[in-house]
């Protein structure tokens, strides 16, 4: 089963563990969940105080032995709402703080999955009226086809539309899963790129699609304007 929602949610793995055996045992004390989860003892005991401050676990005393049970699942999206609601008030004080930098950096980098969402997010608040993309090619699946779908949803939604040179490797996929305004257009088989180049406005995402992917983005006008010159050139040959 896929876990990886939970880690992004804050989760840690022996959280994520816990709290799994937790609701397939049902009321139990701490000997079946350090069973069922392969955890040590002193994990197991760190971990369910830490779910009992989050209010994911509860327990009721009986004799010398706390006996735990997890609560409803439903309550995660409770704690979400909740979170969200705190970020939302934590963000106008992180905004002020942004605008007083004297000046934003002009290349930032990133790594990982995450790292690359976040620069994907980046260029999709970057303005403009249109999205192009060169030299995708299969290996950008590796961040999800439900992440992509979504992301081309949200970015339709801006009223922003969008010119795709892809590898033809993607071909397939793409016949199955359109993205809403976009055209497309597929360079030919027998190089597979791994270098894919997202311009957006007056910003340049550069993801080189490697085992841990890395991602640079490059925030200036004159730079994003050259990129865009050279896509066109691209664009009209292909």
């Amino acid at each position: 089963m896929d876990t990886q929602i939970l880690e992004d949610l804050g989760f840690t793995n022996a959280e994520i563990k816990v709290y799994l055996a937790l609701l397939e045992l049902g009321k139990s004390t701490a000997g079946p969940i350090i069973e069922k989860s392969g955890l040590q003892s002193s994990v197991i005991h760190a971990t369910l105080n830490k779910l009992v401050n989050k209010g994911f676990v509860s327990f009721v005393k009986e004799g010398q032995r706390n006996h735990y049970s997890a609560a409803n699942p439903k309550h995660i999206s409770n704690y979400i709402d909740d979170k969200k609601k705190e970020f939302e008030e934590l963000l106008p004080f992180l905004l002020s703080k942004q605008e007083k930098a004297k000046k934003k950096s002009e290349i930032t980098t990133f790594r990982g999955i995450k790292g690359i969402r976040e620069l994907l997010y980046e260029l999709l608040e970057a303005g403009g009226k249109e999205h192009h993309t060169f030299g995708s090619s299969k290996d950008s699946l590796m961040m999800g086809e439900p992440f992509w779908l979504n992301y081309h949803r949200r970015r339709a939604a801006k009223g922003i539309s969008a010119k795709l040179l892809f590898n033809e490797s993607l071909k397939g996929w793409i016949d199955v899963n359109i993205y809403p305004k976009a055209k497309y257009k597929f360079t030919s088989t027998g190089f597979e790129p791994l270098t894919e180049t997202i311009i957006r406005n007056d910003k340049i995402g550069i993801i080189i699609w490697t085992k841990l992917p890395i991602g640079i983005l490059i925030h200036s006008k004159e730079t994003a304007e050259s990129y865009d010159q050279f896509w066109k050139l691209m664009w009209r040959a292909t």
